[in-house]
């Protein structure tokens, strides 16, 4: 089944060149040329992932993905890539705490954001993109609880609203549980070798998880701080 994605992005060239070079690897691309209209072909075509440039005149990236994160349903939870030209790792951060689940800087290698697109996708556990589809009992600590196959999280039985990778995290850290992990280990674990990592978005993510599901992000009991080395999510607690 040929999944569908959706590209807002302004430069007509570049999104002609990722149409077709995605196309060819089985991925159905369609091209908007600028926010509004990528916002309502989101709703038109209930994409499996949402390729977004960050630089757009009127209305930019960055507003783009916190009006997707503030929609209702499936939706708010679509995995978005971020295209972005500028160096300045602030730009980066800013994106991944509103919502972004990965970012391609520019220029880029066709080949490497199909990569991350694979990437993301096998997270998310579609067939489409890993063919595999697991089956396995939820975590439980204490109070929370998460469903990996249904990709929810919850405490005390309220929904945790999580972006796609900032789901995979907390999969990756609660697996190994009681295990200091670094930021590169944390990265090996969710995206994998092959992909160049951005070390402090890790401590964006764990930052927006915590605010998620702990009672008090700024005192947390779940997932702790080891000074000097990662993080490592705690056995017990509740």
């Amino acid at each position: 089944m040929t999944s569908q994605l959706l590209m807002i992005e302004d430069d007509g060239r570049l999104a002609s060149m990722v149409v077709e070079y995605l196309g060819q690897s089985g991925f159905k691309v369609t091209h908007a040329v600028d926010g509004e209209t990528g916002l309502e072909q989101l709703q038109i075509l209930q994409p499996e992932l949402v390729i977004l440039d960050l630089m757009m005149p009127g209305m930019d990236g960055l507003e783009v993905c916190r009006r997707i994160r503030s929609m209702q349903g499936d939706m708010a939870r679509v995995p978005v890539i971020m295209l972005t030209a500028k160096g300045d790792p602030m730009d980066r951060i800013i994106g991944l705490e509103i919502g972004a689940d990965d970012y391609v800087p520019k220029p880029f290698e066709p080949r490497e954001l199909l990569a991350r697109v694979r990437a993301v996708m096998r997270r998310r556990g579609d067939n489409s993109a890993s063919g595999v589809v697991r089956e396995s009992q939820p975590l439980r600590f204490g109070s929370l609880e998460i469903d990996r196959d249904a990709r929810t999280v919850q405490v005390n039985g309220q929904p945790c609203e999580l972006t796609s990778y900032q789901f995979d995290l907390l999969v990756a850290l609660a697996e190994r549980s009681g295990r200091v992990l670094t930021r590169d280990q944390i990265m090996e674990a969710v995206r994998g070798r092959e992909l160049e990592a951005f070390d402090r978005s890790i401590d964006v993510h764990i930052g927006r998880i915590r605010n998620a599901i702990e009672a008090d992000s700024k005192d947390p009991k779940r997932i702790l701080t080891v000074r000097g080395v990662g993080y490592v999510f705690a056995k017990q607690q509740d």
